[in-house]
């Protein structure tokens, strides 16, 4: 529970914080504006979760390790490779701690949304090369390494869950190999699996699952582009570029890859600078959405800060959207607004309104985080 002086100050700061961002749509917030959002965010849902090893209760009871939980830890790291404070690292450790910086039913588990935990635990290993933190990890790819088997990434979410584990391993260790299976993975995922894999070239976009691809279309008849499913995409391969070197052999790929679903983003963006839940049916649970919203200007500011994206075409669509969530979704004590539920469509949880709570809070913030991050660095 937070206190009253707690509450109060959170307060204050946020609602000054979003008076000072009434800016012009095209204008981006002074960086430490957007840091102050990022503070705020994280804050409330630090003081809502004093302890990082407590279940998630809803429907049902979660261990804290989850994906969602996995999502918002990237986020926090984010967050912290900006504002190096104690706390957010302490946070972390102790999260990591309590599960003994392992998975969701150990190291012999192949889903991809147990191992997202992973990202985490080699973000901290860097910081602190203890054995620990990377040796579960390391045994959990591993054993599926040495496996033929390389269809397990069957669901367009899976990619942002696992492959940036792979990328680290790959990275951490000087180990190729680790990059070579997350390409054979990734390639099935997008090649083979369902009818004829799960991206679509002519539309720079990805169906969720082979559920969703042709036949099946949205209301309107246009093919179903989740746009979360899509962000997932997205945010996995900044992360993977983040850690591949440049001459790894796939590098260009993933790059095409990326600027093919960015320009294809920006060709959906909502007048009032959010995605919809349906990226090419708005009239299917139209209406703005923080999480597809946050993983888009993730890649897109990303792609601006590492100067692979033209500033003319991108600047003015992230100044967009990042002032739109500001001005519509934060709230004065830090609650994200307008967050889909989990599940794999457009329909799921909706309608979204400003105060719904969605089934879970915490993989919107880290979404939130990993967009504020590379929005601070652009403006700088």
């Amino acid at each position: 529970m937070k206190t009253p002086i707690s509450y109060i100050t959170l307060a204050i700061v946020a609602i000054l914080t979003l008076k000072g961002c009434q800016s012009p749509s095209n204008t981006l917030p002074t960086a430490d504006k957007t840091l102050e959002i990022m503070q705020l965010t994280n804050q409330y849902f630090m003081d809502k979760w004093p302890d990082t090893g407590a279940p998630i209760v809803g429907r049902k009871t979660w261990p804290s390790h989850i994906w969602t939980r996995g999502v918002y830890y990237e986020g926090l790291m984010a967050l912290y490779s900006v504002d190096p404070k104690d706390k957010y690292y302490d946070y972390a450790v102790s999260w990591s701690e309590a599960h003994d910086w392992s998975f969701r039913y150990g190291i012999t588990t192949r889903n991809a949304d147990n191992q997202c935990a992973g990202q985490t635990y080699l973000d901290l290993y860097e910081i602190d090369p203890q054995p620990q933190r990377i040796d579960s990890v390391k045994a959990s790819i591993d054993s599926m390494m040495v496996t033929d088997k390389i269809d397990d990434w069957d669901w367009i979410d899976a990619i942002q869950m696992a492959m940036p584990v792979y990328s680290r391993l790959g990275r951490i260790l000087k180990d190729s190999s680790y990059f070579e299976r997350m390409y054979a993975m990734y390639d099935y995922s997008k090649n083979i699996e369902g009818e004829n894999g799960l991206y679509n070239p002519e539309d720079g976009l990805w169906w969720r699952d082979a559920d969703y691809d042709p036949p099946y279309t949205e209301p309107n008849g246009e093919d179903c582009y989740w746009s979360r499913g899509n962000g997932w995409v997205v945010a996995a391969l900044v992360r993977v570029l983040e850690d591949i070197p440049a001459d790894e052999p796939h590098r260009d790929e993933y790059l095409a890859d990326l600027k093919a679903m960015l320009e294809a983003a920006v060709k959906v963006q909502r007048e009032d600078g959010f995605w919809n839940a349906s990226l090419h049916d708005p009239n299917n649970y139209g209406g703005p959405e923080t999480t597809g919203t946050s993983l888009f200007v993730y890649g897109m500011a990303w792609g601006l800060n590492q100067n692979i994206l033209d500033s003319a075409t991108y600047h003015p669509v992230v100044t967009k959207a990042w002032n739109a969530m500001l001005d519509k979704a934060v709230h004065p004590d830090g609650f994200l607004g307008y967050v889909q539920s989990t599940g794999k469509e457009p329909s799921t949880g909706q309608p979204l309104s400003y105060d719904k709570v969605p089934d879970f809070e915490d993989y919107g913030l880290g979404c939130f985080l990993l967009a504020g991050s590379e929005v601070y660095k652009l403006s700088l």
